[in-house]
Formats: C-alpha cells, sequence, structure tokens
C-alpha cells in the first residue's frame, strides 16, 4: 500500500526540456506554478527525458520558484541506457538493474531535482536480465535512508510485477492506458493491479485520438463530438474521464503545456461519466459491439 498520494492527474515532464517544448528556466518555474494552482502537484520525470537533462532543468526551476517541497510530488524512473551525449560509455540501447546502478540514478536524481526524497521511484522498462533479490535489495535501502517513499515499475507485465513483488512492495505501476490503447484492461493488467493494490498510472491518456487519422480515431471523434454536446467538456477531458471511471483508480499523465488545456483536462475529475457513453466509447475504439 502506498504512503504516497498523487493528485488526480499527473503532469508529464517529457517534453518539457530539449526532447520538445525546450522551455527556459523561467517558463518551467511558471508551469510548475500554473500545474499547482490547478490541482495538478505531481510530476512525473524519468531520468532519461531530455537525453539525461530535463531532471535537472526542472530541479534548477523548482528551486528558483521557492515552492514549499511539501505541496508538490515527485515521480522519477531509470534503467533504460539510451546513447546520449551524457552517457558516452552506452554503445547499444540497453536495461541496467544492479543495485549499485539503481541506487546510483536515484541519487543523481536527487541531485538534479534538488530534493531529499523521491515521492514515487519506478523502474521504467522491464529487463530479461533483472535479478529480483537485487532489486529489492536497492530499494529496501534506498527506502530506510529515505531517499524514497514508494517504489513502483513502468511497464511491467503482471507477471514481471509479481516477480518483483515477491521481493519487495509495489505500489504503482505506470502503464499504456487510453481509450484507443486499453490493453491494459482487457489482458488482466488492471485486474492484477486491483487485487494486490498497485496503483495505476498512466501514460498518453489521449491515446492516438488527436495524433492520428484511422478508422478507429475516426469514429471515436465522431462520437465524441455528440458527447461534447451532451456534458459541456471538451474531447479530450471526456477522455481523461474515460479513465477516470476504470475501478482501479486510474491516474493519467497529461503531458501538455498548454495552459488552456490543463485547465480543462483538470475538469475531468469533476466530469462523472454514464456508462452506456462510457461504453460507446469502448465499442468506437474496438469497432464492434463489446465481447
Amino acid at each position: 500500500m502506498s504512503k504516497t498520494t498523487l493528485s488526480p492527474i499527473i503532469s508529464g515532464t517529457m517534453n518539457w526540456g530539449v526532447w520538445d517544448k525546450n522551455l527556459t528556466t523561467k517558463e518551467m518555474e511558471n508551469m510548475i506554478q500554473i500545474c499547482i494552482e490547478n490541482k495538478i502537484t505531481t510530476f512525473d520525470h524519468a531520468d532519461i527525458y531530455g537525453s539525461y537533462t530535463t531532471e535537472a532543468d526542472f530541479g534548477k526551476a523548482f528551486h528558483a520558484s521557492k515552492i514549499s517541497r511539501e505541496k508538490l510530488q515527485l515521480i522519477t524512473k531509470c534503467g533504460i541506457q539510451m546513447i546520449a551525449e551524457k552517457r558516452p560509455e552506452n554503445k547499444i540501447k540497453h536495461y541496467e538493474y544492479s543495485k549499485e546502478y539503481i541506487i546510483w540514478s536515484v541519487e543523481e536524481s536527487l541531485k538534479k531535482l534538488k530534493t531529499d526524497f523521491i515521492d514515487v521511484f519506478l523502474l521504467h522498462r522491464p529487463s530479461p536480465l533483472m535479478q529480483a533479490d537485487e532489486i529489492a535489495e536497492a530499494v529496501e535501502k534506498l527506502k530506510s535512508e529515505g531517499k524514497i517513499i514508494d517504489f513502483g515499475l513502468s511497464n511491467f507485465t503482471s507477471s514481471q510485477t509479481e516477480l518483483i513483488r515477491s521481493k519487495t512492495e509495489v505500489s504503482f505501476n505506470q502503464v499504456q492506458f487510453s481509450a484507443t490503447h486499453y490493453e491494459a484492461m482487457t489482458d488482466g493488467s488492471l485486474d492484477y493491479m486491483q487485487t494486490h493494490e498497485i496503483r495505476p498510472l498512466s501514460w498518453n491518456p489521449l491515446g492516438t485520438v488527436f495524433r492520428e487519422d484511422t478508422k478507429k480515431t475516426r469514429r471515436l471523434k465522431k462520437l465524441l463530438s455528440e458527447l461534447v454536446q451532451k456534458y459541456s467538456f471538451g474531447s479530450d477531458t471526456l477522455l481523461l474521464a474515460w479513465i477516470l471511471k476504470h475501478p482501479a483508480g486510474v491516474i493519467p499523465i497529461a503531458g501538455t503545456v498548454n495552459i488552456a488545456r490543463i485547465q480543462s483536462l483538470v475538469k475531468a475529475v469533476e466530469l462523472e461519466m454514464d456508462k452506456e457513453d462510457w461504453f460507446a466509447i469502448w465499442t468506437e475504439s474496438m469497432g464492434d459491439d463489446v465481447p
């Protein structure tokens, strides 16, 4: 059971830095303030974001903001070894989960984020070579030293999660889940998480609705345009409300830095979608009636 309470919607920082928006320190500071003002108090990071630079950029902005550490929650991840200027030793993309590396990575994230502790620390992607005992030793040491509060996983299957939780407590699993990518709901992943009190976090919660022009997205856009009239909320808000209705308690991670969109998305928390509308969205995504 997690000790950390996260905001109902999480701000994803993957595109804040050089990978996309290239926000200045002042712009990043402003974005942190705006998110908190809109009750988005949790910020999702990974060491690799911005090719190992975004954590430090965020930390600089957070330090400049003078915001109390108690007002926000920080998530970060480690494990993916990218070919990047900051990691010249990497010759091929791979995963690293030795005890020494996990501890080193957390300590690096603490320095970059300018904080004394990480609220939620995740392993970014499963490795076929990961040793559950070694991972557990690292996690328990980091917890005992107060460097991490809660531990979890990202993109782990139920069987991979079971392997890790047989050695140490797993409180979160960050998975892909949206109206267009609903497999976590049908392959048993969300059921497994409910059974073991693991809180699901959803990356890419809007799916491909606004990014691809396919039969699926055209069907969904048509339905959403009708639901917008019914609920007086935007399509993006409706898509988050669809996720929030699931009994597993999925928390969506929104990557936008558009202020109007942030203000729109947080309204999903207030929206109680009718059951038939929820099933209508799933039906249009599948292109067929529910089984």
